[in-house]
This record gives structure tokens, C-alpha cells and sequence, in this order.
């Protein structure tokens, strides 16, 4: 009986270390095969990591493309316009004027290619959203779910500011600053303003203002980012507001009135920007802070 036992007891120890090793032979093969299917997954990922700059550049010439075409379709819908536009633009000026002045073309070229750069800006101008959707396809493969979510609401938020600095500027600043500049006319000069200078001056002013008014989403995106924090940016208010006089003599017309309706806005847009970004973002508190808190 004790012989029997003993047999049983090595055929039971035999069939445990049976199954063990062949446990540690499916491990074992299991692991091969993990490393076989990551080292696969790595030669599959491997092209697209070290894809050519030359491709990029094709797909960036793409877009290019089709952001040309975009504009030369608006264009030439409106080329038949261009004179139009034109008036449209230089009412406010023609408003200002005296009853016996008028507007002057001083180079023999500056009738006709003055309403066509203006058509090209127009065309631009409303092609701006079609514009921004491709730029946004070629730089969204790249980002990650939770950048993507941030970048559309923040895409949509600058082509809303770009339109309204452009029409505060038109409706608002131009008038201010031409009524400005005639009104300290000397009583012997009559006002006769180039057409081809007026243009350049106008664009001018409504690309600043355009600029000008992306500074919330500009402020919202260097928080974000993790530039600068909010606690920094309210203790350095004072210098922010004497900058934004200070970009504003620089980039404006030589006047105070152009400057303080730039330089107002451009304070009230960066505070906007800073509450946006205390409603969004939740600022996690010092540890020291923590520490005093538990104590």
C-alpha cells in the first residue's frame, strides 16, 4: 500500500511540473509573439514617423492650392465690382471733403489697379473662413482629441474677432480719424487725397484692427499652452496696458484719436481674454497652500 502511495504521489508531482512548464512554454511564447506584433506595429508606424519633409510639403502645397483658387473664384465674381467696392470704401472720406474738393488719381495706372487691389483684399476677406478650414486640416492629423476640441471652438472665436475688428474699424475708427485730419487742414490747402494712398491707408487700419482683435484668443491660447499663467498676467496688468499704448502710437496714424481707439480696445479685448481664461481654466493651488489648508 505505502509503494502504491509513493507512485501516486511522484505520478502527481510529475503531472504538476508538466503543467507548470507548460505554462511557462505558452508565457514564453506568448511574449514572442507580443514583441513579434509590437515590432510589426512598430514597422507599420515607423513610415509615417519618419515620413519625408517633401511630403509634407506636397500636402501643404495642396492646400495652398486650393485656398488660391478659392480666392481667384471670389475675385472674379467680383471684378465686375470693383468700382463699387471702391466707392463703398472712400464714402466716409468723400463725406469729410469739402463741397469743392474731390478725390485725385496723381499716376495714370492707379484708376484701374486701386478698385483691383481692393477687389483682391475683398475676395481675401470673404474667403477667410474657407482659408482658416485649411490650414485647420492640415495641422488637425497632428493634435490630439483634446487639442482638436479646443482649436474649433478657438478657430471659429478668430474669424468672428477678425470681422468685427475690420467693421469697428470701418464704421468707427475711419470716420473718427478722416474728420481728424481734415478738420487741422490749413484754411489755404484743399484736401484732395490720392486714391491709390487713400486705399493703402484704409487697409492698413483694417488689418491692424483685425490683428488687434484676435488679443483674447491670442492671451487664451499662450495660458493654455502654459507660457504664461493668469496669476502673471494680472500682476503685470499695468505694463500690458502701457504696451498696448504704446503698439498703438506705433502702428496707427499719427494722431491721438486713431491711437486711443486702438489702445482702448486692445486693453478691454486682453482683459476679456483673461476672464476667458479664469472661466475655462482652473488653476490648481500651490502645495504650500495645500499644506497651510491642512494644518
Amino acid at each position: 500500500m505505502q509503494l502504491l502511495k509513493r507512485k501516486k504521489s511522484r505520478q502527481e508531482k510529475i503531472a504538476v511540473s508538466a503543467i507548470t512548464d507548460q505554462d511557462v512554454i505558452d508565457q514564453d511564447t506568448e511574449t514572442k509573439t507580443n514583441t513579434t506584433q509590437d515590432q510589426k506595429s512598430e514597422d507599420v508606424l515607423s513610415p509615417l514617423a519618419d515620413m519625408p519633409i517633401t511630403e509634407h510639403l506636397i500636402e501643404l502645397r495642396r492646400h495652398l492650392i486650393k485656398i488660391c483658387v478659392a480666392v481667384l473664384i471670389i475675385f472674379l465674381g467680383l471684378v465686375g465690382y470693383s468700382r463699387e467696392l471702391y466707392n463703398l470704401l472712400s464714402d466716409p472720406l468723400v463725406a469729410q471733403l469739402p463741397a469743392n474738393s474731390t478725390m485725385i488719381a496723381t499716376d495714370i495706372t492707379s484708376n484701374f489697379m486701386a478698385p483691383i487691389r481692393l477687389t483682391v483684399f475683398v475676395a481675401a476677406f470673404l474667403a477667410m473662413p474657407y482659408i482658416l478650414y485649411q490650414i485647420w486640416s492640415f495641422v488637425a492629423p497632428g493634435l490630439y482629441k483634446k487639442e482638436k476640441k479646443i482649436a474649433i471652438p478657438v478657430l471659429l472665436s478668430s474669424i468672428f474677432l477678425f470681422y468685427a475688428g475690420v467693421a469697428f474699424s470701418y464704421f468707427i475708427v475711419l470716420k473718427g480719424v478722416l474728420k481728424f485730419f481734415i478738420m487741422f487742414a490749413p484754411q489755404n490747402v484743399l484736401p484732395m487725397t490720392d486714391i491709390d494712398s487713400y486705399l493703402s491707408f484704409a487697409l492698413k487700419l483694417f488689418m491692424v484692427f483685425g490683428l488687434t482683435f484676435e488679443i483674447p484668443v491670442v492671451t487664451l491660447l499662450l495660458i493654455l499652452a502654459g507660457i504664461v499663467s493668469i496669476q502673471s498676467l494680472e500682476e503685470k496688468r499695468r505694463y500690458i496696458i502701457v504696451g498696448c499704448f504704446a503698439v498703438a502710437a506705433v502702428v496707427t496714424p499719427p494722431d491721438g484719436v486713431s491711437m486711443l481707439m486702438l489702445a482702448i480696445p486692445m486693453w478691454l479685448l486682453f482683459e476679456l481674454g483673461l476672464f476667458l481664461a479664469k472661466i475655462l481654466i482652473k488653476e490648481e493651488p500651490s502645495p504650500t497652500l495645500v499644506s497651510t489648508d491642512k494644518e
